[in-house]
């Protein structure tokens, strides 16, 4: 199990798990918003469509279902 933060909030997971995943379980429904107000999440859960992006430690626009979560990273989402 690891412990990663996500919108200041500390979160457990199993190893493995894409940050994604761990936000998801977190119950965040809304990775961010569109151009157009829309919120967005996960779509393809490859790295194709660009929906699941999020800031990992400070880097913004981090494709979250391309990324394993770490021990102490954290995770903002625009929820």
């Amino acid at each position: 199990m690891i412990t990663l933060t996500i919108n200041k909030i500390a979160i457990t997971v199993d190893e493995g798990t894409t940050v994604a995943g761990a936000i998801s379980n977190a119950g965040v429904k809304a990775f961010r918003t569109s151009v157009a107000g829309e919120l967005r999440g996960p779509l393809c859960g490859m790295g194709i469509c660009f929906e699941c992006q999020v800031t990992i430690d400070g880097i913004e626009h981090q494709r979250s279902c391309n990324v394993f979560a770490a021990e102490g990273i954290e995770v903002a989402t625009e929820e």
